[in-house]
């Protein structure tokens, strides 16, 4: 089967099983004119890096319900924004979220460019990223790859090359499966196809509207397809948390610096997170005692474990760390996974 003869039979495929998205305008919808809103793609693309579609479903929701454009998003307070990115993760896409909008809302009069270079040139948004919106939003024959397309490829043509190192090579294949009529269409088919039928673990071939063009499948290799290169492993950190409340209920909390990893959550105080064993550094005086459980959480490149201590504070607490935040104004779901573990780990050991 020709190239040109997959992205159409691809395309068709995609006409009658698109899946149903929040941010995508299907296939019938756009044959009958009506164009995606960059914003939504944009803001999907950004919460689905490094995360699944049912994990960004109900934040996508939230964040376009509470700022449906890009000029609501980009006045929205930063406080605001992260509280309600806690929980997706990689923390540094919410930072750079709001750079984007609002250089978008100042700069560009509120709306996105229309082509991959203009796109990657905003804040956070790189290759894959700027070629996906410029396909999906406005029709630009760009090559998208992301984990999906790239699984296709591989087995599509039968590239025993290990990942990463493939990488270059199975974008060149996915560019020549590009068309120039409906390329954005065509990513998303891709991407679907990847996500129901090619999936990582026991690919439904029989399925597959590109079956009897697959050399993966011919040779038996489609399973085993992408290879992939032995990882290191992941070393483990430890660190403290300290838990403080006064009588009043309020809570002592610190935000993050901007730069590193939760850069700009709220969190708390605690020590640096080292590959061994801490030295106490409580960010207030008081009987801080330690608890037999600690957090286990597991980041891109390393595993953490953090030992918790909770202290009742006095009321006329003065901490070296940190500020106190009254029981109405805070919300636990404000709080990055790891920070949200050690809370319900220890907030049975503090008064209520």
């Amino acid at each position: 089967m020709r190239d040109d003869e997959m992205s159409r039979t691809l395309l068709a495929w995609y006409d009658v099983h698109a899946r149903d998205l929040p941010w995508r305008v299907g296939p019938a919808d756009r044959a009958a004119g009506i164009v995606p809103d960059p914003y939504a793609v944009w803001l999907s693309e950004v919460m689905l890096q490094q995360t699944t579609v049912a994990a960004v479903r109900d934040y996508f929701h939230r964040f376009t319900a509470r700022w449906p454009t890009v000029g609501d998003l980009a006045a929205a307070a930063d406080d605001e924004v992260m509280g309600e990115w806690a929980g997706l993760g990689y923390y540094a896409r919410a930072r750079n979220l709001l750079k984007c909008a609002r250089e978008v809302a100042g700069a560009h009069g509120g709306r996105f460019p229309d082509t991959r270079p203009a796109l990657q040139a905003l804040p956070g948004i790189g290759p894959y990223t700027a070629a996906a919106i410029a396909a999906i939003a406005f029709d630009r024959p760009e090559t998208v790859v992301d984990g999906n397309v790239e699984r296709v490829m591989a087995r599509l043509f039968a590239v025993e090359t290990p990942l990463p190192a493939a990488k270059p090579d199975l974008t060149g294949l996915a560019a020549r499966l590009t068309p120039a009529r409906r390329p954005g269409d065509h990513a998303q088919a891709v991407m679907d196809l990847g996500a129901t039928i090619c999936t990582p673990k026991s690919p439904a071939c029989g399925l597959c509207p590109l079956m009897t063009a697959c050399t993966g499948r011919v040779r038996g290799l489609a399973a085993e397809l992408p290879r992939k290169s032995p990882k290191k492993p992941k070393p483990t950190r430890f660190g403290i948390a300290y838990l403080g409340r006064r009588p009043d209920g309020a809570w002592l909390l610190e935000r993050r610096p901007d730069r590193g990893l939760l850069g700009g959550m709220l969190g708390w105080p605690g020590t640096d997170w080292a590959e061994t064993e801490p030295r106490p550094a409580p960010p207030a005086e008081a009987d801080w005692r330690p608890l037999d459980a600690e957090v286990r959480h597991t980041f891109t490149h390393f595993h953490l474990r953090l030992a918790l201590r909770v202290a009742d504070l006095p009321a006329d607490c003065a901490p070296h760390r940190g500020r106190f935040v009254a029981p109405d104004a805070f919300r636990p779901s404000d709080l990055p996974t790891v920070m949200r573990k050690a809370f319900d780990l220890a907030r049975a050991d503090l008064p209520t």
